[in-house]
């Protein structure tokens, strides 16, 4: 089993521990030394506002190896480009390592990575206890009167305390990285060290770090590897060369160039380009204080085109480097992988030989558990399936996996929100709620690092899009599902002493019938078996009077949690669940009591 980060390790390493990069620009005493790489340039100059952008004035030199490097009295807020005099012509490209633009079709700007972060540590959990937010910066929160605009981190930073006060201790963003243009959901990166300047620039972001760090609220950041671009990539044929008319010395120049975006994947073989990703990482770790990294499409980075094709085993051993960097320069941080293949050396070491990744988003929960709430007809409901969510494990650690009902993926590209799916022609309703409602308790329940997507908690309706923010007059409209969602959260981090089984790593099924369509679960924590949990599922529309089930102790079973309490819905039938007495009637005979469960509901109890 992976060992779960503990106290003693340091909230974060010294900031000299993380090597610079050697590329790009970095401040001296006076001003300023440029470093590219671009092998087949004829020459490269560095140009912008503080020579006038004469490419002869400040010429670079270059090494055997391709870099070329050069001085220039520039000054922080200064634009800047390269000019390269290449064997197809004169270009200039904004330095791949620049870590603020104008825009994506702009200039590099020299970016002071200098800021005060006062006391700040990293508020990160150990992993059993994380409970993650997914969120979009461009839709999560904008001003009144400013809808055709994206949001940006200050006003993203306004809904941090709502984010506290539901429970969650991190947040993942989705990507940063400057785009092209100002709506986009993130994952078509233009310029990799840069954050997008729509959403405020980098010193925003560091900013919206900051105060999510001050709430207790870790943030975790999406990254993307598996493809550059495809749109305003600078990147692209940087230095002239090419072959095929591809991407040059960035990409892969034959077949292995091909993704579903383009033929734009970077070339894992190439030692500069190994290291440009790595930089990446270390980056957001190091300057911007970010708690832990999600891999984009990681089976996109390891084969040629997704599941069961052709192996890439230089983009393997790349995940695996950039994993053995961040746990050596940062470690306790926490690095997912969005691979959906179900394989358990994602997350085993790379000493194991697996990819090194702390965890990685389960398909094997996501799908039977939207399928299963989704179906219209009790009978078709699979228990089988329902199980195998709940007991999947990968190396059998129950951190290795991160799961949800509600995604970006999950609610676009022709799939909607969970409460629209259930029904579409009232996806706030009886059945949308309720069902919906079962999706989460198996989500905060079951073993694994618990995500929801933004608005999931007040029944955002139909689907994502990039141009459409949440709707905030919907949690009060919808406060009981809020208090729904903050009552589970408050349940899976044990915070009222009397649910650590839930935070434990053992599950197993205790009771199921098919024919009633009821499963229950137990967790426990080897521990401190005293404090185990029981969770009751009906996945019927029939309120369920009088069933009998196995407790693991005998004694007084307090209800927790009844999803059909009326306070949570006015659609709920408040169903009289109540505490439980289990008697053992004999010796050696497992202690039974009777439970009361509401159609759709579910129900949780403790000893506590």
């Amino acid at each position: 089993m992976k060992p779960i980060p503990q106290g003693d390790l340091p909230l974060r390493p010294q900031l000299s521990l993380c090597p610079p990069p050697r590329f790009g620009a970095h401040q001296l005493q006076e001003g300023f030394e440029f470093v590219v790489w671009a092998p087949h340039a004829e020459s490269v100059s560095v140009v912008g506002t503080f020579n006038a952008w004469n490419k002869d004035a400040h010429p670079l030199v270059k090494d055997k190896d391709g870099v070329w490097s050069g001085q220039a009295a520039a000054k922080f807020g200064d634009e800047y480009r390269f000019a390269l005099r290449t064997w197809s012509g004169e270009v200039t490209k904004i330095d791949p390592y620049a870590r603020e633009v104008t825009n994506s079709t702009g200039n590099g700007i020299l970016h002071d990575t200098r800021f005060d972060w006062g006391d700040d540590s990293s508020p990160l959990p150990a992993w059993n206890e994380l409970v993650i937010y997914e969120l979009h910066i461009g839709t999560f929160h904008r001003k009144k009167g400013e809808e055709d605009t994206p949001g940006t981190f200050s006003e993203a930073a306004a809904k941090l305390s709502y984010l506290k006060k539901l429970g969650v201790n991190a947040i993942q963003i989705m990507p940063v990285a400057e785009f092209a243009g100002d709506l986009s959901w993130g994952y078509n990166p233009a310029h990799m060290f840069a954050v997008e300047s729509a959403y405020g620039g980098p010193l925003a972001l560091k900013h919206f770090v900051r105060e999510a760090h001050r709430q207790g609220i870790a943030v975790i950041l999406d990254v993307v590897y598996n493809h550059f671009g495809p749109s305003d990539l600078e990147l692209w044929q940087f230095d002239g060369w090419c072959e095929h008319d591809l991407g040059g010395i960035y990409f892969y120049n034959d077949w292995k160039a091909q993704t579903p975006w383009g033929h734009c994947r970077p070339d894992y073989g190439r030692n500069e380009v190994r290291e440009f990703i790595r930089d990446n990482a270390l980056m957001w770790l190091n300057e911007y204080h970010i708690d832990g990294l999600r891999f984009d499409a990681t089976v996109y980075i390891r084969t040629v085109e997704g599941p069961g094709d052709k192996d890439l085993p230089e983009g393997w051993t790349l995940l695996q480097f950039v994993n053995a960097e961040i746990q050596k320069y940062f470690p306790g941080r926490i690095t997912i992988a969005e691979d959906l293949q179900n394989s358990e050396w994602l997350t085993k070491s790379t000493e194991e030989g697996g990819a090194g990744f702390s965890s990685q988003w389960d398909a094997q929960f996501v799908h039977p558990v939207r399928q299963a709430v989704i179906e219209t007809m009790d009978e078709h409901r699979n228990l089988d399936a329902i199980q195998t969510a709940i007991c999947t494990k990968y190396n059998l650690d129950s951190t290795d996996r991160v799961i949800y009902s509600e995604s970006h993926d999950e609610v676009a590209n022709g799939k909607a929100r969970v409460p629209y799916e259930i029904s579409s022609e009232d996806p706030t309703g009886y059945f949308a709620q309720k069902r919906s409602f079962l999706a989460a308790v198996l989500m905060f329940t079951s073993p694994g690092i618990p995500m929801l997507f933004q608005g999931q908690e007040f029944l955002q309706g139909e689907w994502f899009q990039d141009s459409v923010a949440l709707d905030w007059n919907q949690p009060q409209d919808f406060e009981g599902a809020v208090r729904l969602y903050r009552d589970l959260i408050s349940l899976r981090l044990n915070r009222a002493n009397n649910t650590l089984g839930l935070i434990g790593p053992q599950v197993e099924i205790i009771h199921r019938s098919d024919a009633e369509k009821i499963i229950a679960l137990r967790r426990w924590d080897e521990g401190d078996p005293s404090r185990d949990v029981v969770v009751i599922l009906n996945f019927s529309n029939a309120m369920i009077n009088e069933c009998s089930l196995d407790f693991p102790r005998e004694g007084i079973w307090k209800l927790r949690f009844n999803s059909d309490w009326d306070g949570y819905s006015p659609e709920n039938k408040n169903c009289p669940s109540a505490d439980i007495e289990a008697v053992k009637e004999g010796e050696g005979i497992t202690a039974k009591g009777i439970f009361a469960i509401g159609s759709y509901s579910a129900l949780i109890y403790s000893q506590g």
